[in-house]
């Protein structure tokens, strides 16, 4: 008897939770057909592909494309562009949002917090292509901020021309457009902190930088590792749409990442399955970046990212 009601308890949960499973559905089919379905392309990695031919008659190489890849003279100066810029990225990204967060955190006043939050917001919601044009009417050589520099007596700076000053340029733009969708992560994070650790660390008379430093930032800790470990899968990735629309002959040497290198050689060159070649490394990296912070946060904080 006990075993029929087990049963029909079962049931009913299984026929409550169809409704979830009918919403994950559609987000679930686009993740496959476009994630998991394209993984089929990687076969191109280890042969001579030629389209006329297609993806399963074409001639099989072996590691021929991976061998070429590391003997190119160019692929060491490609590879620390990429992780130059990433982490440059990365790095500044993040302090910059979690020092904002907590900055708009401290607004009581609700309409100007929501006002702040929404400027900063919305230019993660821009493409680069529309951005890049800003970019470059502000800082070209007759852009405002050139026309600034002369006025008050400065040389002229070439932004987008000089290799000294390109991953610079890349880096601030990046996180000028970003750090407000993080801020938003973090700020929820914030507020998600018991208000009784704060009144307790003020009764002992700590400051608010104290307070700051060893209760809000411990309590933000598990947001913080798993925005990092998220963004480590991409390490390799160092923003292609932003750095195309912005780049030129002239910066390659410090601005030319894997993305647009694979671009120009892959896709331009028609070098497909080298392309695939270096896509593939660049996949196996970030996989193994993310399962190594995986084991890095468990040991830590004795907490998984998943």
């Amino acid at each position: 008897m006990e075993g029929m009601k087990n049963k029909k308890r079962t049931a009913a949960k299984r026929r409550s939770e169809m409704s979830y499973h009918f919403m994950v559905f559609p987000g679930l089919f686009f993740l496959i057909l476009f994630s998991y379905i394209p993984m089929v392309g990687v076969i191109m990695a280890f042969q001579d592909f030629v389209p006329a031919k297609g993806l399963f008659k074409s001639e099989f190489v072996g590691l021929k494309h991976f061998i070429y890849m590391f003997q190119l003279p160019d692929i060491g100066k490609i590879i620390r562009n990429t992780m130059v810029i990433a982490l440059g990225k990365m790095i500044f990204g993040m302090i910059l949002a979690i020092a904002f967060a907590i900055l708009l955190n401290e607004i009581r006043i609700k309409f100007m917090k929501k006002t702040v939050q929404t400027i900063v917001y919305l230019p993660h919601f821009l493409s680069w292509v529309v951005l890049a044009s800003v970019v470059t009417n502000l800082f070209g050589l007759d852009g405002s901020v050139n026309q600034f520099f002369t006025s008050i007596g400065l040389d002229k700076i070439n932004f987008l021309g000089s290799s000294k000053v390109f991953p610079g340029l890349i880096i601030g733009t990046d996180v000028w457009k970003e750090f407000g969708y993080s801020s938003v992560i973090y700020l929820a994070a914030i507020t998600s902190i018991d208000p009784g650790l704060h009144e307790a660390a003020t009764m002992d008379g700590a400051s608010w930088w104290k307070r700051v430093w060893n209760v809000t930032i411990p309590g933000m800790l598990p947001i913080i590792l798993l925005m990092t470990a998220m963004n480590l899968t991409s390490i390799l990735s160092a923003g292609f749409d932003q750095i195309y629309n912005l780049y030129s002959p002239i910066v390659y040497e410090t601005g030319d990442v894997l993305d647009t290198y694979v671009y120009r050689i892959g896709l331009v060159g028609r070098q497909y399955s080298f392309g695939a070649a270096v896509g593939l490394c660049r996949s196996i990296v970030g996989m193994a970046l993310l399962l190594s912070a995986n084991a890095l946060t468990k040991k830590l904080t004795d907490q998984k990212i998943f």
